[in-house]
């Protein structure tokens, strides 16, 4: 079998609830990040975790941080080791989305552009991404160069358009 290419992708990862072994969600995504390194997913950035508001009905803040891995993994057999790291977590896929939820790890860009395959429901990059603060500002410290396919704006560029003022409406 041929050896396939090396992709380079970036990760959002998210935790808002404690783990029993990992402790409190900024040490959940410390583990997160140490358990992709371990996987065979070369851990090659790794953002400041920072504090967010959630988004649907939980109440609890979560911790959020982007990290830059390389592998020979396409996308749908990455997410499925990503979903599988989920699941080892503590993560339950049911019920509600936006629910609390001890990890989340999101596949936002890859290297090789853009990719919509319905067999895996995978998109990217990811549909929301460029509107999340909590996914641009992490991403800005690993990979404020790196360009969304879609816009052709680089990570900076998408942070600075979610963080500038805009003047009051007369």
């Amino acid at each position: 079998m041929p050896a396939t290419a090396l992709h380079r992708y970036l990760i959002a990862l998210g935790s808002n609830v404690r783990h029993p072994r990992h402790g409190a969600p900024a040490q959940v995504l410390r583990a997160a990040a140490r358990a992709l390194d371990d996987a065979g997913l070369a851990l090659q950035a790794f953002s400041p975790i920072i504090a967010s508001a959630p988004l649907g009905p939980s109440r609890r803040r979560y911790a959020n941080a982007c990290a830059v891995i390389a592998t020979r993994l396409d996308p749908p057999q990455l997410l499925a080791q990503l979903q599988g790291l989920e699941h080892r977590f503590g993560r339950v896929r049911r019920g509600a989305p936006w629910r609390a939820r001890t990890l989340d790890l999101d596949i936002v860009l890859w290297s090789g552009g853009a990719l919509a395959d319905i067999h895996a429901n995978l998109v990217i990059p990811h549909p929301a991404f460029r509107q999340r603060p909590f996914v641009i500002g992490p991403a800005l410290h690993v990979a404020p160069d790196w360009r969304d396919p879609l816009t052709g704006l680089a990570t900076k560029h998408l942070a600075s358009r979610l963080t500038r003022r805009r003047p009051a409406p007369r």
